[in-house]
């Protein structure tokens, strides 16, 4: 994963409610036990026409949403079953943030595994950033974001679990953490052998 600090992007915005993760990556594309190209069956069922090409009135598809960092998404982001290839494909497309007022709990976690910053943020906010596409600054180190709405400058400090912001902020999974230990976790054995009264 690549580590994540800071973000400048301007969002791509999808004012639907309720998007579970079939919709996020439907089903029959879960075959694959890798990331990579994940991203070209994100949201396929609306992104593309049965022709197989790209639906003209999807919004992702709207040339001002095109390569986006940051997915602005309605209500109840990520319901639905665990998949983790949702996060996947999000992030194999290019997000690295979704913002919502809310996001599925499992979702979420799964997120903050693979590298995709899940913001939740309050109504007002959510409501600003929906109104259309705009450049927000994400700092996950101060855990800002910071965007120009119609009535000014607004800021909000976003919450994020200790152990998942390290990770992002290095680029690491779980594993990745427990592989850093491993000096630490090797030291502590000799030192656990070499006082063993046993």
């Amino acid at each position: 994963m690549k580590p994540f600090d800071s973000i400048r992007s301007h969002t791509a915005v999808l004012p639907r409610t309720d998007v579970d993760t079939d919709q996020i990556i439907p089903a029959r594309f879960l075959t694959t036990t890798t990331r990579e190209g994940l991203g070209e069956s994100l949201f396929a069922d609306w992104r593309y026409a049965p022709d197989g090409q790209p639906n003209p009135e999807f919004e992702l598809n709207q040339p001002v949403h095109q390569s986006a960092l940051v997915l602005v998404a309605g209500r109840n982001f990520g319901c639905g079953s665990s998949r983790e290839h949702a996060p996947w494909s999000l992030v194999d497309y290019g997000f690295r943030v979704v913002i919502s007022t809310e996001i599925a709990d499992i979702f979420r976690s799964n997120s903050l595994k693979n590298g995709l910053l899940p913001i939740v943020v309050p109504d007002a906010i959510a409501q600003a950033l929906l109104k259309g596409s705009c450049q927000v600054e994400i700092d996950l180190q101060s855990q800002h974001l910071r965007f120009d709405s119609a009535t000014g400058p607004i800021e909000f400090h976003f919450e994020i679990d200790g152990f998942a912001k390290h990770c992002l902020l290095n680029g690491i999974d779980q594993l990745g953490f427990l592989l850093e230990q491993k000096p630490a976790i090797e030291a502590f054995e000799k030192t656990a052998h070499g006082t063993s009264t046993i």
